[in-house]
């Protein structure tokens, strides 16, 4: 029997389509997941023969996660659902298996799934071949050899490159986020990288010395290295290993003081 994983994150989307693999085909769907760090980790421990992926989806959207899929010694059939036509061309630079434009109806997803399982029986071997014992396509000599959570505990954050790939960074490293639209650009002293989620949503997770001291700002705190006196009382900060001074709003300012000590 064929193993398959959804990752999508609106429920009602998520549920229907689980119900119509179980509805046409023989395929056992083995797990939901709405977010796409999620379902990269679970990749890692689990053999799946179908990964049906939305693209926008948090953490690493589903064209980032099918590019690493691709990086994978034995590689699931991925189909992508999706409102986007216009990832259509990279879907299948990919290889994907098929690419469903929603609203997607039944008789499509019959054609589909009917696809897939007659795939199944003519090339049985590419299903059952034995993975290497690592496919992560994460730098391993500067990562562990799984995607560490975006978590304070943790201590680290997987965040996304120019390169399509997953990269791994200290939390401590990071000298600020800055937010653009649903889009958050974490800046380090080594580069740029990129998080889908919003500002306010990565904040929640990131440890005390990280204070939002602007609407489109998140500073460490650790990395200050001078504090100037800006117009209306505000501040703009100088950073360790950057040269971007960050702003200070003036809604934020009693709190900065506070926590930076000044009198």
């Amino acid at each position: 029997m064929m193993r398959a994983i959804i990752v999508e994150d609106e429920p009602l989307a998520q549920q229907e389509l689980a119900f119509l693999i179980e509805k046409y085909s023989q395929i056992e769907v083995i797990g939901c997941f709405d977010d796409g760090l999620e379902a990269f980790k679970f990749l890692q421990s689990n053999e799946v023969d179908v990964a049906f992926l939305d693209i926008n989806v948090p953490s690493i959207d589903g064209m980032l996660l099918a590019k690493n899929i691709h990086q994978f010694a034995r590689r699931p059939h991925i189909v992508f659902t999706t409102a986007y036509k216009e990832y259509a061309v990279d879907a299948f630079e990919l290889e994907a298996f098929d690419y469903l434009l929603k609203p997607v109806s039944e008789k499509r997803i019959k054609g589909v799934l009917n696809k897939l399982e007659q795939a199944a029986v003519a090339a049985p071997a590419t299903l059952t071949e034995p993975r290497e014992e690592t496919h992560q396509s994460v730098n391993e000599e500067e990562a562990p050899s799984t995607p560490v959570v975006n978590s304070p505990v943790q201590g680290a954050l997987s965040v996304s490159t120019d390169e399509g790939r997953i990269a791994v960074i200290k939390i401590a490293d990071i000298c600020y986020l800055e937010a653009s639209e649903k889009i958050t650009f974490v800046i380090t002293d080594k580069g740029q990288f990129r998080l889908n989620q919003m500002l306010s949503e990565v904040v929640k997770r990131l440890p005390e010395q990280f204070f939002r001291c602007h609407r489109s700002y998140c500073v460490n705190l650790n990395q200050i290295a001078e504090i100037i006196p800006g117009f209306n009382s505000t501040y703009q900060l100088r950073l360790r290993h950057v040269k971007t001074t960050i702003p200070v709003s003036r809604s934020n300012l009693k709190q900065f003081r506070e926590l930076m000590q000044i009198c």
